[in-house]
């Protein structure tokens, strides 16, 4: 299989997808979002829209968000393999006509996933560990969107289009061990949050193994659905 991850900021990547990746012997590219030019992941066999620290209401002042939304527009309605995390979500989201809006403060940290029943019928069922959150906005359920998990603080954290198109508002692709370029890389917008990085760098201690352990079985599995 031919994968194709846009990446909206360098610190952001693949993490442990990229391992699962790796296993399955399949080809990835990694493209920079801020390029432009998207015609070769059109045809990817999986697209994978990472996250970043912009609001997708942002296309005027960063143009590329359209031109990604555009590649997305014939994705969707061909329903071609797409998964979306945070930032990836929320386009996944606006590009299915939903709303995305800021929440009004920040979830940020690490915190369980509370899964529906579809949640539990589908491979997310596979994380039990607290997932990584980071972000400000969150969205309407798209209409003909299948709602998957919630937390206490944002009840929409992941959402289907049928077997192949996968939203997730929070981060199961970070490892613990790389946390720390994100505790610099955001450390503006963590102070205006009034959190201290201490205190998500003990969070990542306790859980961050877990967590990868639980996203490595997620992605073998949702892998394994998307590639029947």
């Amino acid at each position: 299989m031919k994968v194709v991850a846009i990446q909206h900021l360098a610190f952001e990547d693949l993490g442990c997808i990229a391992d699962v990746i790796a296993d399955r012997g399949w080809q990835v590219q990694v493209m920079d979002a801020t390029q432009k030019d998207f015609s070769s992941a059109q045809d990817a066999d999986l697209l994978i829209l990472l996250g970043g620290p912009i609001s997708v209401n942002d296309s005027r002042r960063f143009e590329f968000l359209s031109d990604e939304c555009r590649l997305l527009e014939r994705r969707l309605a061909a329903g071609s393999a797409t998964l979306g995390i945070c930032l990836g979500a929320q386009l996944i989201a606006k590009v299915l006509g939903a709303h995305v809006y800021p929440m009004g403060f920040k979830e940020i940290g690490f915190s369980p996933l509370h899964l529906n029943e579809a949640g539990t019928a589908h491979p997310l069922s596979e994380i039990g560990a607290p997932v990584l959150h980071w972000h400000g906005e969150t969205y309407d359920l798209p209409e003909g969107a299948t709602h998957l998990a919630s937390t206490k603080g944002c009840p929409q954290q992941a959402f289907s289009v049928g077997t192949h198109i996968l939203a997730l508002q929070f981060h199961v692709e970070v490892r613990a061990r790389e946390l720390e370029r994100w505790l610099v890389g955001h450390v503006v917008e963590i102070e205006a949050a009034g959190l201290d990085p201490i205190e998500l760098r003990a969070q990542a201690a306790k859980w961050g193994q877990d967590l990868e352990r639980d996203a490595i079985a997620f992605l073998n599995a949702w892998f394994d659905q998307i590639s029947q």
